[in-house]
């Protein structure tokens, strides 16, 4: 456990911030993947490729949101028998999860690859952009096996609090896939081909390194490839678990494609300028769910250990870390909202377009900050159904009414803007309320996992 950050004593706010910081340095290259993309698209092939590749953006996260959700499961469960000392908890437990990763990721390739024509058309993708969004997708969707293997493998090193593992195999992917993609957009000229099987590639190396280094660690969470198997009742508690956190990604990643297929409409312009900004604010935000990882991972140790007294004191700092951070940022990306989205693209609609975007997000990344450290201290709990409903509400049924009625009553991208800050307010209220009254704390130890 000597590598391994034991959250159940010291001072807060220093095991919070340290481990949070390799997590949103790790997330932010993982981001990097599909935004290189869009960069480089944008600039080299043109606006209509840059709106094929941001149009694909919510389909990939509805998919792998889900495995992305079981592996949080798998963490809850890994962190609180790691809290508790469990040894032989942790080994059932992360072979129990490297199983999850293998089946998942093999039915999400089939199901990607397959399903990518009847999808883009269900979202109404305009037929300019058609063809260039389905080849991006279904290249990108065949390498998604590694991206699942390896997200679910870094799932079981941030549960034992060993965050700083996983960055330095995304590092090393990160940069390898802005070489891959200068390498096949820029000199070989295999256009947006080339820019989705430079991020597969660069996923298989993350997951390469990421799998020797569980394999051959003398960690309690050592990975013996003869063991990997689904044990005892564990994979029923994995669901359990990370279902509700699977389903709430899909949630959310579905009411985004929902606003993208609501933009498409708008014509290509607009969806390139939204495209542009989607991914200034993935970037953005990775922060703030980074640390919201940070408060599950915190949370479920501590519930493990029996260090109840902990829990609330680390809910207060996680989500000041995440106030603060949504307002300085917020008010940085308005101030150079131009020049932010000219990296994307130089045609001066799109960027105006992509510039008017960010004063429906920024202003209000606040509540964001709020709603997802909440979260994440709840799941740590063990709490991911209540999660769930709330994100459900909040972020697919309020948000989807919303673009129905204001699109019927006057069709603009001002009323379809509004529905992000809306139902961010509406997630904020109802977490908000839980926390205040709901029983998600225990009464006694959790660390009875297997009861």
């Amino acid at each position: 456990m000597k590598k391994s950050t034991v959250m159940t004593e010291g001072a807060i706010w220093k095991k919070i911030l340290y481990f949070s910081i390799p997590l949103i340095l790790g997330n932010l290259f993982q981001q990097l993947y599909n935004t290189v993309d869009s960069i480089i698209v944008g600039n080299y092939i043109g606006s209509e490729a840059l709106a094929a590749v941001g149009s694909s953006g919510s389909i990939i996260n509805l998919l792998i949101g889900f495995c992305i959700g079981a592996s949080a499961g798998a963490g809850v469960i890994i962190a609180q028998f790691y809290g508790a000392q469990d040894a032989e908890g942790v080994r059932k437990a992360v072979h129990t999860t490297i199983a999850v990763a293998i089946g998942a990721g093999a039915i999400l390739t089939v199901t990607g690859v397959v399903t990518t024509p009847v999808i883009l058309r269900a979202m109404g993708t305009p037929q300019e952009v058609f063809q260039q969004a389905s080849i991006y997708l279904q290249v990108f969707f065949g390498g998604i096996f590694f991206s699942v293997i390896y997200n679910m493998s870094a799932g079981i090193l941030n549960a034992v609090g060993n965050s700083r593992r996983s960055l330095i195999y995304l590092m090393i992917a990160a940069i390898s896939n802005i070489f891959l993609d200068l390498l096949f957009v820029v000199v070989l000229k295999m256009g947006i081909i080339g820019a989705a099987l430079a991020t597969d590639l660069s996923q298989l190396l993350s997951c390469i390194f990421i799998m020797v280094f569980l394999t051959r660690s003398q960690e309690v969470y050592k990975v013996r490839i003869r063991d990997i198997r689904f044990y005892d009742h564990l994979f029923g508690k994995i669901v359990k678990i990370g279902l509700p956190t699977g389903i709430q990604n899909i949630v959310i990643s579905l009411s985004n494609v929902i606003v993208q297929s609501s933009v498409n409409s708008f014509g290509a312009v607009a969806m390139a300028g939204f495209a542009a900004y989607i991914k200034v604010d993935g970037f953005n935000i990775l922060p703030v769910l980074s640390i919201s990882m940070a408060a599950t991972t915190f949370t479920g140790q501590n519930i493990g250990a029996g260090r109840l007294d902990r829990v609330k004191k680390g809910m207060y700092v996680s989500m000041a870390m995440g106030v603060g951070y949504t307002i300085v940022t917020g008010v940085l990306l308005l101030l150079f909202a131009p020049q932010v989205i000219s990296v994307f693209t130089k045609e001066q609609a799109v960027v105006e377009f992509g510039s008017s975007i960010m004063w429906f997000f920024c202003p209000f990344y606040w509540m964001i900050g709020i709603l997802q450290v909440l979260a994440g201290t709840v799941r740590g709990a063990g709490k991911t159904m209540q999660v769930m409903l709330v994100f459900l509400f909040s972020m697919c049924i309020f948000r989807v009414c919303w673009i129905w009625a204001v699109l019927r009553i006057a069709h603009n991208i001002t009323g379809l803007m509004l529905a992000y800050p809306t139902s961010w307010l509406v997630g904020v209220v109802l977490i908000l309320l839980y926390v205040w009254k709901g029983n998600w704390m225990p009464y006694r130890t959790a660390a009875a996992v297997e009861e």
